[in-house]
């Protein structure tokens, strides 16, 4: 389906969850920063607040994580969390309106379900949060009846399993064991508490996977009845992730192997009747990510392809990272920092960059490139790109019409290498990066 260009695949690029990534910041941008932007903001703001734990740490995983095997530091961290969410909420003007609320980690449901219910009284508290959308992200390994109850209760309408593969071998290979049966289980307990939209995060490029079992686990997603999937291929980088030297290497499919197994999932998928969400997300033309894209509202952010139209992002725990439309502001990653900090009374924000006109430019032609397939840009930016992206248009991969750069079907696996034409930041991109397929 897919034409294969290896060398134009060969140079690694950013997933551009923001613009510029996270590999452009720097400590020169901190609390201080972060308390300015905070006080001159209003309008519509989304929230995510980071769990930093799980019960079992996965080897492939590249999450800020750590094992939930000690309460004592469990409880200091959200205490800490605590903290931080009535700070944020002191400096946040009564003008800006939370529409919606995200839970990642880690894994929200390695916290006990009544710190969690904490966690969203803390947070409609401090934020005003009225009626927001709230998602979370599940580890069905440690997923309870409990859980199931407190979802319902507090109404959590979205939810994503991180499955990654049904074939017991691979998961043996990943670290991440977790029975068919029981990610059933857990399906079934989420659409009994209401969940009506549901993702299953899925894997391709795994040690000793095939294309077999690639498609025998897309089966049973779309027989599970996912509403969303998002299929991404594993970024082997052990020097940036120690635990994944715990993955045989020697195993791993090549980048054909790889192109192939994204080009197969992706016809099974929209054979299945997904709409394609950009290159790797697929959501059933009900749920409001298929309707997004195929309105041309779809954006991007640090939780990857979505509906929200929120303009800003704040980030709540260590690690996390806040998203103005000037300024991007990472927390201090270091747990025990980032109690330290709070512990004084300062927000947490460590490091991060300003985002320039240009920035801010390049980041729209970006982000409307791996949306939308298509971007209109502005006479400097069109200049500059007709040298860029000859590989891409010589190849019928892509067409640059006047200022309307558009990504051909064709196309649509080099996306991320034809958004990376516009982003001059790309340096020593080999060791900051993953396979772009």
């Amino acid at each position: 389906m897919w034409p294969y260009y290896p060398e134009l695949l060969a140079i690694p690029v950013p997933r551009y969850t923001s613009f510029p990534t996270a590999a452009e910041f720097r400590d020169d941008v901190g609390a201080g920063d972060f308390a300015e932007v905070l006080e001159g903001t209003s309008g519509e703001i989304s929230l995510y607040a980071h769990i930093p734990f799980c019960e079992k740490i996965c080897w492939y995983c590249g999450c800020n994580t750590s094992a939930a095997n000690r309460q004592e530091r469990v409880s200091n961290y959200l205490d800490s969390l605590h903290h931080e969410i009535a700070l944020v909420g002191d400096h946040l003007p009564n003008a800006a309106r939370v529409t919606q609320i995200a839970f990642g980690g880690g894994s929200p449901n390695a916290i006990a379900p009544l710190d969690f219910v904490r966690l969203v009284d803390a947070l409609t508290l401090h934020f005003g949060a009225a009626r927001p959308a709230i998602s979370i992200e599940i580890d069905p390994r440690t997923f309870s009846p409990d859980w199931a109850a407190v979802i319902g209760a507090v109404g959590i309408g979205r939810a994503s399993l991180g499955v990654q593969t049904f074939a017991p071998a691979l998961q043996e290979a990943i670290g991440r064991v977790q029975p068919f049966d029981l990610i059933a289980e857990t399906t079934g307990m989420l659409r009994a508490a209401g969940v009506s939209s549901l993702n299953f995060d899925l894997m391709y490029g795994l040690p000793g996977q095939s294309g077999e079992d690639l498609a025998d686990t897309l089966d049973r997603a779309v027989a599970l009845g996912a509403d969303r999937i998002a299929l991404f291929g594993y970024a082997h980088v052990p020097h940036i992730v120690p635990r994944q030297k715990r993955i045989d290497a020697s195993a791993l499919p090549g980048q054909k192997q790889r192109f192939e197994m994204a080009a197969a999932g992706y016809e099974r998928l929209v054979g299945a009747g997904y709409v394609p969400v950009g290159f790797d997300h697929f959501a059933r033309p009900a749920d409001p990510m298929a309707k997004a894209a195929l309105d041309g509202t779809l954006r991007r952010n640090f939780q990857g392809f979505t509906e929200d139209r929120a303009p800003v992002l704040i980030g709540l725990g260590a690690s996390a990272i806040s998203s103005f439309p000037d300024l991007l502001v990472q927390n201090e990653k270091n747990a025990g920092r980032y109690r330290m900090m709070l512990s004084q009374d300062r927000l947490t924000g460590s490091r991060g960059v300003r985002r320039s006109a240009s920035d801010r430019a390049r980041g729209n032609v970006i982000e409307q490139l791996l949306c939308r397939g298509s971007a209109l840009l502005d006479p400097d930016l069109a200049d500059e790109a007709q040298d860029r992206l000859v590989p891409f248009v010589e190849r019928g991969l892509a067409s640059l019409d006047g200022r309307r750069c558009t990504i051909a079907p064709e196309g649509l696996p080099y996306a991320r290498s034809i958004a990376a034409q516009f982003d001059p930041y790309r340096q020593d991109s080999l060791r900051r990066f993953s396979s772009a397929v």
